[in-house]
């Protein structure tokens, strides 16, 4: 009976360890903004193409221009994209796929198209995507009123 229990036991912990490997080589999910934004970096200006045209694997994700920006999400820590850039208006159009590392400590990283394809240092063209704060009510605050009213004064 107890060497059954051990058997079950140690399966357990098998079974969590291998788990645990499998997590780590899949890796975590990101979400990943796509920006396709004038960058100034180090003095220099690296303007916007006209048009980028984003592929993930073999399904269009969107058509970007500028000042817009586009948001998928990526397993794992290699984000594998296809990029069909227009530099000017009626221009000719440019296709490569670029395979980018993804941060393990960020949920949400904004890669700025313009610095990527410039060359540019990841701390250039990626950074951290961050919520704007939303307003809160103070606590002193009753929705609707003063609240004075609302305070028994026969106790």
């Amino acid at each position: 009976m107890k060497t059954r229990r051990l058997v079950i036991r140690v399966a357990a912990v098998l079974v969590l360890i291998i788990v645990g490997i499998i997590m780590s080589i899949i890796g975590r999910g990101h979400t990943i903004y796509l920006d396709n934004k004038t960058l100034e970096y180090n003095g220099q200006t690296y303007k916007a193409p006209y048009k980028v045209t984003i592929y993930v694997g073999d399904e269009q994700l969107t058509k970007l221009y500028d000042k817009e920006r586009g948001s998928t999400t990526c397993l794992g820590q290699t984000f594998t994209v296809t990029l069909e850039v227009m530099e000017t208006k009626n221009g000719s159009e440019e296709m490569q796929t670029y395979k980018i590392p993804v941060p393990k400590n960020m949920d949400g990283v904004i890669i700025n198209i313009p610095g990527y394809l410039a060359g540019l240092p990841e701390e250039a063209y990626l950074s951290e995507f961050i919520a704007a704060p939303t307003e809160d009510i103070g606590d002193d605050e009753v929705p609707g009123g003063e609240g004075d009213d609302l305070i028994p004064t026969d106790m």
